[in-house]
């Protein structure tokens, strides 16, 4: 084979050669746009279906946040007996217990929503314990004026976190 039989051969194969990288670049940005589409797609029906999740979860947030509200938490557990410590007790064991029920809502809600929760329901317990240190305070229905006496003063813990879960939830919009 001479120099010219093969300048010859790369003539005739370059245009196939050109044509086959070009099939393959565009068979290539087929398949990515069609891989895209279709997790778009399954994107969209997921949040369809976890969407209400979602917002349910940040329904029952809010619910749990109303709850613990200091006015709303007296007014709902009565004292068992006359002993502070004794109603400290089942309001902090309340406050746990509304707070396990709904643990499970994590996964739905932000990470910063989550820990807002956390620490307004923390600021609530605190704020009844810091209530039964309180000199003054020598009986459960003592307690429940020095919080409420309390609240007067500042907004309840949880009233920030809510605002917060509401303006989270009117961003999803």
């Amino acid at each position: 084979m001479d120099i010219d039989n093969i300048i010859e051969l790369i003539f005739s194969i370059a245009p196939a050669l050109v044509v086959g990288a070009i099939a393959y670049y565009f068979f290539k940005q087929h398949i990515e746009n069609e891989n895209s589409r279709r997790r778009f797609l399954l994107q969209k029906d997921l949040q369809k279906e976890t969407f209400p999740l979602r917002l349910q979860a940040y329904e029952r947030m809010a619910l749990f946040l109303e709850r613990i509200a200091p006015s709303k938490l007296l007014t709902r557990v009565n004292p068992t007996s006359s002993y502070k410590e004794d109603y400290e007790s089942l309001l902090i064991a309340t406050i746990e217990q509304e707070f396990e029920h709904n643990l499970s809502q994590q996964i739905y809600v932000s990470d910063q929503c989550w820990s807002i929760t956390q620490a307004a329901k923390n600021a609530t317990i605190q704020l009844i314990r810091k209530a039964t240190i309180n000199e003054k305070t020598d009986t459960a229905n003592k307690l429940r004026e020095v919080i409420l006496t309390e609240l007067m003063d500042k907004p309840a813990p949880s009233k920030a976190a809510l605002s917060f879960i509401k303006q989270e939830v009117s961003e999803m919009w």
